[in-house]
């Protein structure tokens, strides 16, 4: 039985699943398809940026990652030294050392902010955008405004027959489409891409039934159906078919290209080993195989960073080592293999935790500084954006706004961050209310 994860606030994946946003974290395949026959997406022909965006649940620490602060006084600084990087004059927390090795490649933004303390808040305010209209705290899994990956895929729909939008192992409580409707959902894969027998849900043959009895199925399957169609009432254009859709579906399902994106096990054990064999590390690799097919926008969720209790001995262990390890492969390949000039990668939370180190060796949530990491689709690498003052209690310099970095990933993404929206009632909405690109993202 996996562990469940649980931040301060007492939420389980269970109770994710309870809600009403758990039919759109789950969709089938067949699913998502019928819902999305009608919305193909507006850009098809629009960038052919990806990005994988690695989101650390629970707010991480930015003094424990990216923004060390060694001449702070200790119930500030903590318990870990500052090592330098591959840039001259860098340094991160001696915790992420394979990070460090790759900053040449990659930009930290220490100078995003915002002011809600709370993990609900927070999530929503960095997954989409747009801070929440009501205070939301414990308990609280809404989305009010698109998330990024379901505006992309509202921008782009299907390409190769794969979704735009794709979520491992779960969708953040914020990463839903809300009113651009559940086709926008992600396509979740769960499970544990380093077992053994780690198969992705509606996509792959059952073990007991062979490709070429599939095959003969799929033809009996075509001759009966040519006796009566049979209509879907679900589906969203009553001219098509659930045999479009089952074309779709078993088109997806024996389709080289799709699959060999799905199967892990044809990286070689070099670079498995590179990323990690682990959870997250595997994850990592998967997301990198699903955008070189053309998966636009790939969630990597990994969550446990809500620590207000013994921060340091958790970080000594694999818990960092793990996303140290995995992330740092990830920019790496992706740089040796050709692919970052058109693949973005982002690190980030809800918020960082507070510069004085509470009775319980943690620390607590923090909006007022925390450290992003962005690699690749042109940012320059070996750049620190921003910075917090002496102590890290605040962003001091070049501050932006969770508004200024969604205009960002939207521009890079090919979108264009002042659209406006419109809710099913008409109401209009703005994609992105007063955010400008981040400058040094863009030179």
């Amino acid at each position: 039985m996996s562990r469940t994860t649980i931040n301060c606030e007492g939420i389980t994946r269970r109770d994710f699943l309870q809600i009403g946003l758990g039919g759109t974290m789950g969709l089938g395949l067949c699913d998502l398809l019928r819902l999305q026959a009608n919305t193909q997406g507006k850009n098809q022909k629009g960038s052919k940026t990806k990005c994988i965006l690695v989101w650390l649940d629970g707010g991480p620490s930015h003094y424990e990652t990216f923004d060390p602060k060694p001449d702070a006084p200790s119930d500030i600084r903590g318990e870990f030294k500052s090592i330098p990087t591959s840039v001259p004059g860098i340094h991160f927390s001696e915790v992420v050392p394979n990070l460090a090795k790759v900053m040449d490649k990659s930009t930290i933004i220490r100078s995003i902010c915002h002011k809600d303390p709370n993990h609900g808040g927070g999530n929503h305010y960095m997954m989409t955008g747009a801070p929440t209209p009501v205070p939301v705290a414990c308990g609280a899994f809404v989305t009010f405004h698109p998330s990024y990956g379901s505006m992309i895929s509202y921008e782009r729909g299907i390409r190769g027959g794969l979704p735009a939008y794709m979520s491992l192992p779960r969708m953040s409580r914020s990463g839903g489409p809300n009113f651009l409707g559940g086709q926008h959902a992600p396509f979740v894969i769960g499970g544990n891409p380093n077992g053994e027998s780690f198969r992705v849900r509606d996509v792959v043959l059952p073990k007991s039934i062979s490709e070429s009895r599939a095959k003969n199925r799929r033809e009996l399957r075509e001759q009966l159906d040519r006796l009566k169609r049979i209509q879907d009432p679900l589906a969203a254009d009553p001219t098509i078919t659930f045999d479009q859709f089952y074309e779709q579906g078993v088109d997806l399902v024996t389709s080289p290209q799709a699959q060999s994106a799905f199967d892990i096990h044809q990286e070689s054990d070099t670079i498995r080993d590179q990323y990690g064999r682990n959870d997250l590390g595997q994850r990592l690799l998967m997301a990198r195989r699903l955008t070189e097919v053309g998966v636009s926008f790939v969630t990597v969720y990994y969550g446990g960073w809500d620590n207000h209790t013994n921060l340091f001995s958790r970080f000594k262990g694999s818990f960092m080592s793990k996303l140290d390890q995995g992330l740092a492969s990830l920019i790496k390949d992706l740089h040796d293999r050709g692919s970052a000039e058109n693949t973005m990668v982002i690190c980030l939370g809800e918020f960082g935790r507070t510069p004085k180190i509470n009775k319980d060796a943690g620390r607590d949530h923090w909006p007022h500084a925390m450290s992003v990491l962005m690699s690749g689709a042109g940012i320059p690498g070996g750049q620190i954006v921003g910075a917090t003052d002496a102590r890290g209690f605040y962003a001091s310099d070049n501050v932006y706004s969770p508004e200024d970095f969604a205009a960002s990933l939207y521009t890079k993404m090919g979108i264009d961050p002042t659209q406006t929206l419109y809710q099913s009632t008409g109401r209009p909405i703005r994609l992105v209310n007063g955010g400008s690109p981040i400058k040094e993202l863009f030179t």
